[in-house]
Parts: C-alpha cells; structure tokens; sequence
C-alpha cells in the first residue's frame, strides 16, 4: 500500500497562517493533509512535482450568488477557476428555500434583477426537487461538485415561507407567533447544517438601493425589521455557533453600525459586514468605515468589513443594466422588455428627469463611461470613446448622447463603467488594515455585467506582485485562514496536518487574469461575461486534482459542509 495518495513535492509553502514561506514537501491520504515536511519520494501513488511553484490553502470566496448555478456548473465558475476551493452561499438573504411549488416561478424572477441571473438558466437548470431548506440541502448534497460549498440561511424566503408573501413584500412586523416560527424554521436549517443567516437591507428610500426585485419593488428583507433580526441573533446566541451577513443602509450610518453592534453582542458570533469600498470623489466614506470596525474591535464586538478591493469594472449593454436603481427615474425606465426600454429609453419627455438624476454610486462619472461594443455602422465611429468625448463631439449632454448611442444599437450597444475606486493608494488604506477580507467576487450574479469572480487571482497579481500592497503571507492569511476562521469553515484555510487537502499550487512569475470573453455557456441558450485564469498547475478540493494546467479534470470532489465540517447533523445541544 503507498504511503499516501499524492505528495506534492519542493514547492515554496504560504500556510495560510502568515508562518513564513518554506520550502518542503506535503504528503496526502484519504482526503487530508497527513505529513509536511522532507517526504522520502518512494511509495506514494502520485508526485506532483511543485520546484518553482507557489504551495496555499485554496481560496475561500464568503460572497457568492451560486445558490442557482451550483446545479449546472460543479465549478462554481468563475471562481473555481481562480483558485477558489469553498464558497458560502445564500447571501444577502436571497434564496430558493423554503420555496413552495406554487411560489418556484415567482422566487426566480426575484433573481433576475436584483442579482441579474437569467430567468431561463434558472427554469432550465434547477431541479426543485426540494420544499423545504433541510431538503434543498440534500439536493445539493446529492449534486455533483468540484469545489465545497457552506450554506447561509437566507431569511426572504423565511419571511414569505411565515407571513406570506404580500405581508412579507409590504415589510409587515412579524407578530410574536410568527418571530417564533420565524425562529423554529432557523433552527431547523441550523440542524440541518446551515452555518448562519444573510440579509440585504437597502431600504428602497435610501441612498444605496440598487438592487431591487424584477418589478423595482423593495426586496423582502429591504424592508424587514430590526427586531427580526435581533430574534435571529439570538438563535445563534443560544446556540453559541453560526455567522451573520448583512449589507445594510437605511439612511442612517449610525443607526446601521448600532443595529450590527447590537446583533453581535446579541448572538456572540462573528457578522461580516458588505462592503468597505473607497470611493475616488469621497475618501472619507471608507475611512469613517475603518474606523468604526477598528473601534467595534477594541470593544470587543465581533463586526467585520468585507473590502471591495476588485477594479473588475462593469460591461453592459441596456438591454439588461439593471444597477442605477437608487435613480427612480432610472429604475422606471429600465424595467421591463428590450422593447419597453427601448420605448423608454428613446423618449424624449422622460430624458430632463434620466439627465437631473445621473448616476454616480455603482460606477464612476457617467461621462467617463467608455463605448466599447457599437452595433451599427452609424455608431462605430465612437468605439472606445469615452461618453464625455462623444456628448462634447455631438454637442449633447452626457446622457443623451449615451442614450442615443444605445437606442440607436436598438440597446445592443457595450458600454464599459469603471469603477469608483481605482486609486491605489486609498485601495492601500483599505489593505492595511489587517482583519477587512478581500473580495466581493459576487460569484454567480450579475452573469452579463461583471467578473469580479477573478479576485484571488488580481490579488496575487495586482496587489502583491505588481503594487507590492501585501506580502504573499498576508495575502494568502486573507485570502483563506480569515474568511475560513469568520464563516466557520471548520479546519480549513490552513495547511496544516489533518486539515482537508484544499490546495492551490500556481507559477507566481506567470500567473494571470485573462480578459474578459463572452461564453454561451448558461442553460436556456443564456450567455454570461467571464475571465479564466493562467498559472494554477494544480488545484486540489479534499485531496483529489480538479483543476490541472488551469483546466477542469471533471473530478468532483467538493462536499457540503454541513455545520462547516460536512458532518451530516447536529442538534441545538451539540451545537455549542
């Protein structure tokens, strides 16, 4: 018998727990991590030869949307790609269980806008073969998987699933009888194996509410209660186990940073807060931010940013743009069919209130927006000019000339938004400070916008190798032992001896975001934006090659990590 499944030998080592790099072998058997160090090269069934090769834990991904994708893609792309070797799913407390029959329909179209994944891919590629969220996780267990995935209960479909969908969608108070359903429903996903509970809350007055339902009405949990939120906080108090994750503005900063104090000191459990983002035009957004967080840490109060550290940008045309929504005239206008918006977007009566209401908050400047995909001969003379050049060419304001350009492509027109945040040095100010995550890859959604699913890799690339922002000890601290420690993914991030063998082994000089390419890869005929990678030889999920020479193996061997270890149930009394 060999004495270990695969050795991976002579690579440089980054063990995820910031000890410093070394060079030294890691011997594999049944899964896990069984001896690191000098490993005799004989009786082992495989040597993956790693000389020259960087040797981390497999990126762990806390914001994604594959709660849908999972059951057609096992690689979770684009994340599986980039060296991501577990995802959280059911974030932002969206969702596809508890989902009765009847509603199936309905809680797909709710993903189309606020999430922008086709409603076709959905229909096609689901099997709802579940009611209930203990019986969607079975579904998910059953199905194949080549990365692991930890489940967050998303509270919508909880809401609906109590108080019916009319009172959940008008944001109704829960009476005390349904905040005790409410409660028993999450338990009894706790039991089942969920790891915590998710929430958006964009009050749709606010200043952040852009990501709305398919009709431009709030989403549930936009309109859901503090009081909801603290009887679930409570839960996992009681419980002493589980994670919370919140993206909130209702108009108050205070009132949004008291309510997550108050959730953490509620429960005790760690809640990962989306996202601390700078903006180029405004600095003091994500310093007031920083220091908030640094102050929760000196209190003790177990509150976490999550960084928005990708410049993965937006590519768009208007036949799907759905992220202007905090503009109500945008909001109206973009609704609808290709062909209503068109209508709409053409109309000359609506563009005083589309030119009063410029967009700024999800991408920069509108006038630095760049035409990157004219459609017709008539438009092709402005391929890669900036907005900005074409309204001064044409003598028009901004957004008429952007909105001409478009219905003149009948909406087919590419546009490329940059995002706010591109200058390095407030990025650095972000980087510093030690406990904010990277990411928000967003894996899953926003399929025909946005590839920020390449994070990990632009991290490597742009922050340690090209700004030298990070060592590649913290940045791989960062990148799997933090988010694993915050989300409880049970013994991983870390290469360490009985940790599973989660594995990322990459060529550091070579390694490379590919651009950006459109693939008509989805069900229903559907087409998404996605960036591969270059220079991951090998990943490893539980111990077996997925990825070899940045290629999929089609070896599934991701789990579900129930309770974040896999284990197949656990009640409230073994929950502590």
């Amino acid at each position: 018998m060999p004495s270990h499944d695969i050795v991976i030998k002579n690579g440089l080592i980054f063990d995820g727990a910031r000890v410093p790099r070394y060079r030294g072998d890691i011997g594999i058997r049944d899964g896990v991590i069984a001896e690191i160090g000098h490993i005799p090269d004989s009786g082992s069934a495989r040597v993956i030869d790693a000389t020259g090769l960087h040797v981390a834990p497999g990126f762990i991904d806390l914001h994604t949307h594959y709660d849908a994708q999972l059951f057609w893609d096992p690689y979770c792309t684009l994340s599986g790609w980039h060296g991501v070797t577990s995802v959280v799913i059911g974030n932002c407390g969206f969702g596809f269980a508890p989902v009765a029959p009847e509603m199936r329909e309905r809680a797909m179209l709710s993903m189309t806008r606020v999430e922008a994944i086709p409603f076709a891919s959905m229909k096609q590629g689901m099997p709802w073969d579940w009611v209930s969220f203990p019986e969607y996780l079975d579904s998910v267990e059953r199905t194949p998987k080549a990365i692991n995935i930890l489940p967050y209960v998303p509270i919508a479909p909880l809401l609906i699933e109590v108080m019916g969908f009319d009172d959940a969608k008008a944001g109704r108070m829960p009476t005390d009888a349904e905040h005790q359903k409410l409660c028993t429903l999450f338990e009894q996903a706790l039991d089942a194996g969920a790891c915590g509970w998710s929430a958006q809350r964009l009050h749709p007055d606010g200043p952040s509410a852009v990501q709305l339902d398919y009709d431009g009405t709030a989403m549930v949990t936009d309109v859901m209660h503090d009081e909801t939120c603290e009887a679930l906080a409570k839960v996992l108090g009681k419980r002493n186990a589980g994670f919370m994750q919140m993206t909130i503005s209702t108009g108050s900063y205070q009132h949004d940073r008291t309510h997550m104090e108050t959730l953490s000191k509620l429960s005790g459990r760690p809640l990962l807060w989306n996202v601390v983002q700078a903006y180029d035009h405004k600095p003091e957004v994500h310093r007031e931010s920083l220091k908030w967080l640094a102050r929760c840490r000196e209190a003790g109060i177990r509150v976490y940013g999550q960084g928005l550290t990708t410049d993965a940008g937006f590519s768009f045309t208007f036949e799907d743009w759905n992220l202007w929504d905090d503009r109500p005239a945008w909001r109206e206008a973009t609704l609808g069919t290709v062909a209503e918006r068109l209508a709409k977007l053409s109309d000359p009566e609506r563009r005083p209130a589309l030119r009063s209401q410029v967009p700024l908050t999800v991408t920069g400047p509108i006038a630095g927006i760049v035409v990157i995909g004219p459609r017709t001969p008539a438009t092709e003379r402005w391929r890669d000019h900036m907005i900005g050049q074409v309204a001064e060419a044409l003598g028009k304001h901004p957004v008429d000339a952007m909105l001409d350009l478009a219905v003149a492509d009948g909406l087919g027109t590419d546009f490329f938004a940059a995002p706010p945040n591109v200058r390095v040095d407030y990025l650095k100010e972000i980087l510093d400070d030690p406990y904010v995550l990277l990411g928000v890859s967003d894996g899953g959604a926003h399929t025909k916008f946005l590839t920020a699913g390449r994070y990990p890799t632009e991290t490597l690339v742009k922050l340690v190798r090209e700004h030298k922002l990070l060592s590649l000890e913290e940045a791989h601290w960062r990148l799997s032992a933090l988010p694993a420690m915050l989300a409880g993914f049970d013994n991983r991030g870390v290469l360490k001896l009985g940790a599973p063998a989660d594995i990322v082994i990459y060529d550091y000089e070579t390694l490379a975001v590919l651009p950006s390419e459109v693939v008509h890869d989805l069900p229903g005929e559907e087409w998404r934006r996605v960036q591969r990678a270059q220079g991951y030889r090998y990943i490893l999920v539980n111990g077996q090659v997925t990825i070899e020479s940045d290629r999929e193996t089609n070896i599934f061997s991701g789990r579900l990590l129930r309770h974040g270890d896999g284990s197949k149930a656990r009640t409230t009394s073994l929950a502590a």
